[in-house]
């Protein structure tokens, strides 16, 4: 397994990845899936010291993460939010634990001091795998957001580097 940073000709694999994430209803609260022009924007916005890395096997890309801006304060800006999504074939099989220690690895060198990130508190997969990088749980939103047509909680964790 390779873990390095995203490049653009990546973006099509990272596409369907997210995508599989938005269908399945574990990951988040976007609904549409995403198409070649929007993920070309958002990596535009990943470049610098907001990282993107994959995760790739046997030259398939599996797996990425993201340090995202978590707010534009610049108070905040040792803060860094925290997306992660694996391919359906590749969930469970440890992939997201080794980008999670990438990603950690390029937060601290690009001087964030904490990683914050949302999840469904119904992912325990997920929740497993951020506690075990040593995650906490801060605390759970009540019907943070609607999934379809149904109100969802977001529980909020975070990780001091």
């Amino acid at each position: 397994m390779i873990i390095r940073e995203a490049m653009e000709t990546d973006l099509e694999s990272v596409k369907d990845i997210y995508n599989q994430g938005i269908e399945d209803r574990i990951a988040t609260l976007e609904t549409e899936t995403k198409d070649q022009a929007y993920m070309e924007e958002w990596f535009a916005k990943h470049i610098g010291r907001y990282k993107l890395i994959v995760a790739e096997q046997d030259g398939e890309i599996v797996g990425w993460a993201s340090l995202n801006p978590y707010n534009s304060r610049d108070a905040y800006k040792g803060v860094a939010d925290l997306s992660v999504y694996i391919s359906r074939d590749h969930r469970g099989k440890g992939v997201g634990g080794l980008l999670l220690q990438s990603i950690e690895k390029l937060a601290k060198e690009n001087a964030f001091n904490k990683i914050v990130l949302f999840t469904f508190p119904f992912n325990q997969m997920g929740q497993g795998l951020y506690k075990k990088r040593g995650y906490r749980e801060v605390g759970v939103f009540k019907n943070q957001g609607i999934l379809d047509g149904e109100f969802v909680d977001v529980m909020a964790m975070e990780k001091l580097l």
